[in-house]
């Protein structure tokens, strides 16, 4: 089944992982690099997601790592920078400031501090930002990751802000990591912009009506994502997606974002890649050696990420 969708964000897009430098500030010449060789590679820039430590960072500082990256020249066509926030005010001021840079559509996390709050005072924290926002440029993508925001978002919330806010409320990413419920979305919203949250649900995604994936491991392994996007209807598509999921599940022995960060710090030779900000914390060295072998019995390349670093 294909269903047919309005111009908007589709794809591979990743949730660009942010290098920070010794002192902790995030290091935007690094991170300009890593987003031109993902663009490079057919992927698009969800930057502020979750695995770009956002929530690790201000408001003020996202702000600033958004306007270096246009200020080089990036295509704002192919940005959904996350702009959500628990704070109501800091949502709004760095939703604007996105859209005022052109963003093609911003993804937003509910407000996720509280726990068990219902639908109504989710709609009205989404209903206050667009409204606050004011301008028809606004996209929102909203992002359903309750495994850790612990704060769902619902089909009824869905159908609600759909019905609203129809031009303005375009899509979602799924990261519940359950497929009925990224599918009872393709079925019950034919045209809403569905993104699976890791490629392992691609194919499925695409066969039902969905438009790509926003996907940690697509940090590392772009051009193979982005493959099985643009031939999900190829004879070998069942392969191809098996070999994505197999790699993801090997990436994912680890924990996700200093794994990505210590594979990027590898193939670029880079070891201030491998950072993190405190809570987390880098790989150990048997978790360093252990990822290193995996991807170096696999063949794994990141090719011309060096060139660009």
């Amino acid at each position: 089944m294909t269903t047919q969708h309005s111009a908007g964000l589709a794809g591979v897009l990743s949730p660009v992982v942010t290098p920070f430098t010794e002192d902790l500030k995030p290091d935007a010449d690094r991170w300009i690099r890593q987003c031109r060789w993902l663009l490079s590679q057919n992927c698009g820039l969800a930057v502020f997601g979750t695995n770009s430590e956002a929530n690790s960072m201000a408001g003020s500082e996202r702000m600033a790592l958004l306007e270096r990256l246009i200020e080089a020249g990036v295509d704002t066509g192919r940005m959904m920078p996350g702009t959500g926030a628990c704070s109501l005010t800091e949502t709004v001021e760095v939703t604007a400031h996105a859209v005022g840079l052109g963003c093609a559509g911003v993804l937003m996390l509910p407000p996720f501090y509280y726990k068990g709050v219902p639908d109504e005072g989710l709609y009205r924290h989404y209903s206050e930002v667009i409204q606050r926002v004011g301008d028809s440029r606004l996209k929102i993508y909203l992002y359903h990751i309750p495994p850790v925001a612990q704060v769902p978002i619902s089909l009824d919330l869905i159908a609600r802000l759909t019905a609203d806010y129809p031009d303005t409320v375009v899509g979602i990413k799924d990261s519940s990591g359950d497929w009925s419920n990224t599918k009872a979305m393709l079925d019950r919203f034919p045209g809403f912009r569905v993104f699976a949250g890791s490629e392992a649900f691609l194919l499925d995604n695409m066969r039902n009506g969905g438009v790509g994936c926003i996907s940690a491991t697509a940090n590392i392994n772009p051009a193979a994502i982005h493959d099985l996007y643009a031939n999900w209807q190829a004879g070998d598509a069942d392969e191809r997606q098996k070999a994505l999921t197999d790699f993801r599940q090997a990436v994912a022995q680890y924990p996700m974002i200093p794994a990505l960060k210590q594979t990027v710090a590898h193939f670029t030779g880079d070891a201030g890649w491998a950072r993190v900000r405190p809570p987390l914390v880098e790989l150990t060295a048997d978790q360093k050696a252990g990822l290193v072998a995996e991807l170096e019995r696999r063949g794994f390349a990141m090719p011309g990420l060096r060139e660009m670093a």
